[in-house]
């Protein structure tokens, strides 16, 4: 009785269109009339952005013009540090949505201004002629020339009635001289700039596909003795957790992956501790906490006895020590006989017997 329920949430909960999904947050989106600010999903879902710098940048957002935005008023109005505050301000200014700079006024007093937008991207794009304002519009369009009026001047001195003269036509005005307008020589129009590069949100919209499950383990070749012991394992566990209360269509569609389990040399009380321990609470699906253990846990086939056989070293051979016959030194070779000394020694012998001879 102590915990405090909020029932209007529940209520608005109960309103909500739609079925509820059953994991991850639940919006209920009221409208705003009033004190409310537009924030893009660009920057709200910004993958390179820390929370405070989007949070930061949300408050500056929502200020009005002229609000003082330094690092000190900024301080003054979060509860983040100065360090905190000044390294997000240099994230929004890396990624463009912050600019800061020194504008010199005409007493030579140097003041620093910021500007926030809050769509840099649209900075890039190039403007069509449609966006021009009615403004410029207006001041591109010709201004035609006032008609000057006729005006009746009057003689001040008259003098005696002439002779009637007879009427002449009036003869018809030329007509104006048209010319035809002179049209301006086309102005270069520069390249637009590269398109800035798309915006990955981190978060899937609802409606997005969902990957495909990884099917359930099969056997090599699924023996009588197998399947028996498989479907006598998913039955005894309504023994040890009972909401592992399994039908017979679900133990036949996961007796399969058991047997894999079991030609893998795994134990039984094994597979029944991996599938039992650590159970979410409330367990609601466990035909599907049961398909994913037995999919994600399975181990691997057990190794033979030549794969833990260590490797073979490469033997070495070793050259044996003799004896010198001559002077009985030690020397490596793989026959007896004379060491390297005593054989030059003789080969010079037997060179200077041949040259005597």
């Amino acid at each position: 009785m102590d915990t405090q329920q909020n029932t209007a949430l529940t209520r608005a909960l109960a309103e909500v269109p739609g079925p509820l999904p059953t994991s991850g947050v639940i919006h209920i989106t009221l409208q705003h009339t009033d004190r409310f600010t537009v924030v893009g999903n660009h920057l709200a879902q910004h993958p390179d952005l820390s929370c405070t710098a989007v949070g930061l940048a949300v408050r500056i957002q929502s200020l009005p013009q002229g609000t003082e935005v330094s690092i000190k008023a900024l301080t003054a109005r979060c509860q983040e540090g100065e360090r905190r505050i000044a390294a997000a301000l240099r994230e929004l200014e890396a990624h463009g949505y912050l600019q800061r700079f020194r504008h010199r006024l005409p007493g030579q007093k140097v003041i620093t201004r910021t500007v926030f937008c809050n769509q840099p991207a649209a900075l890039l794009r190039p403007r069509s002629q449609s966006s021009q304002t009615p403004v410029a519009a207006a001041a591109q369009a010709p201004i035609p020339a006032p008609a000057r009026p006729l005006t009746h001047v009057s003689d001040p001195d008259p003098g005696p009635d002439p002779a009637p003269v007879p009427p002449v036509p009036p003869t018809p005005p030329a007509p104006p001289e048209t010319s035809a307008p002179e049209t301006p020589a086309p102005l270069p129009v520069p390249p637009p700039p590269p398109p800035a590069p798309p915006f990955v949100p981190l978060v899937p919209p609802p409606t997005a596909p969902k990957p495909p499950r990884p099917p359930l383990p099969q056997p090599g070749t699924l023996t009588p003795e197998l399947d028996r012991a498989a479907t006598a394992l998913l039955s005894d566990l309504r023994r040890h957790v009972p909401q592992f209360t399994l039908s017979e269509g679900d133990i036949r569609h996961l007796a399969p992956a058991v047997a894999t389990w079991l030609e893998r040399d795994a134990h039984p009380d094994t597979i029944r501790r991996t599938l039992t321990d650590d159970l979410p609470q409330p367990l609601r699906h466990p035909v599907k906490l049961l398909k994913h253990r037995l999919t994600a846990l399975l181990p691997p086939p057990l190794p033979g006895a030549c794969d833990l056989a260590a490797p073979a070293r490469p033997r070495v051979v070793v050259t044996p020590f003799q004896t010198c016959d001559d002077c009985d030194r030690a020397f490596r070779s793989p026959d007896p006989g004379h060491c390297r000394d005593c054989r030059e020694t003789r080969e010079h012998r037997g060179e200077d017997v041949r040259a005597a001879a």
